[in-house]
């Protein structure tokens, strides 16, 4: 990155690239390797919540063997919908780490969202049945949307079912993943058909410090794997308690969260996503164990994927650059 102007990628620069989710999961996988391998720098999350259930997050992360320095300055406010504007918005400053000198600004949206949907798929590639064919998805947003894309990436997917609260939402969201994909995808009209007979769950709702679960006990059939990146606020204490694993990307962040009223009964995470992948901790160990990943999203994941996409941005002429 040394010598180079600053240069800014917007959503759609950003979206030019075109990274493919196949990349998107190396580079994911490469970065919690190096996690487990104590060679990354990562501080739990501060924000500030300007408003109840909403809230702007500073996430820090340097990863020395992949070159990358940065930090991403991300909202989430659920109510912005409701003002015809997108629940997640912000910003990624990559750094040269030889010198400090910011290098890149780029829209943070695109990369959340697929980095997202990677985790959880690395997470179901050591944590559930590999002959998953079924997937229930609920709520069809963004991350409904990229969380099945990186499912598919790995697994023999052919059929979704799929629920959300808003029937317009849903609708749409079958329309497009049909043009997408050539699996079966049935809209359902109530949560619990989602789940009950789903080898892999998706559930992406509106983080809460205090939900209304969704989810409730015996749900989740022997063998499932369900991936929570709502902070858990689908799933029933009832529900979770039942589980065999539960596991998350980072345990220190877990336990930060969980000092500020997230997470209240919750139990312990068995296991962080790098100490599975790495195999310090196991992944599933019987076929009828019911387990859950609630990732929280980390740091690195985005300054392990922002990188390629500016180095690819440059090749391609992509940008405005800008000056310091």
């Amino acid at each position: 990155m040394y010598g180079r102007p600053l240069i800014y990628l917007s959503r759609a620069n950003v979206e030019k690239v075109a990274l493919s989710m196949q990349d998107i999961l190396l580079l994911i996988e490469n970065a919690f390797r190096e996690k487990a391998a104590g060679q990354v720098e990562m501080p739990p999350k501060p924000g500030i919540h300007p408003q109840a259930n909403a809230f702007i997050h500073a996430m820090p992360a340097f990863i020395p063997a992949l070159h990358a320095a940065g930090i991403k300055w991300v909202g989430s406010y659920p109510n912005n919908p409701q003002h015809g504007l997108p629940i997640i918005s912000g910003l990624i400053i990559l750094n040269d780490p030889e010198t400090g000198i910011p290098c890149a600004v780029m829209d943070c949206t695109w990369i959340t969202a697929y980095r997202t949907g990677a985790a959880t798929a690395l997470a179901a590639k050591h944590l559930a049945d590999p002959k998953s064919e079924v997937v229930g998805i609920i709520a069809c947003g963004v991350q409904g949307r990229t969380n099945l894309e990186a499912l598919a990436a790995l697994f023999p997917i052919r059929r979704v079912c799929a629920y959300d609260i808003s029937r317009e939402v849903l609708e749409q969201y079958v329309e497009d993943i049909r043009k997408q994909f050539d699996f079966e995808i049935l809209p359902v009209d109530d949560p619990r058909k989602a789940v009950v007979d789903s080898d892999i769950i998706v559930t992406s709702v509106p983080i809460q410090k205090t939900p209304t679960p969704t989810i409730q006990k015996n749900w989740l059939k022997p063998g499932a794997f369900a991936s929570s990146v709502d902070f858990g606020s689908c799933w029933s204490l009832e529900a979770l308690t039942q589980l065999a694993k539960v596991s998350t990307d980072d345990i220190p962040q877990f336990q930060y969260y969980r000092s500020l009223g997230y997470f209240p009964g919750f139990p312990e995470p068995y296991a962080s996503l790098d100490e599975i992948v790495s195999t310090q901790k196991p992944g599933r160990e019987d076929p009828q164990e019911r387990i859950i990943a609630i990732n929280l999203g980390l740091a690195m994941e985005d300054i392990a994927v922002a990188p390629e996409i500016y180095y690819r941005a440059i090749d391609m002429g992509i940008g405005t650059p800008l000056p310091l």
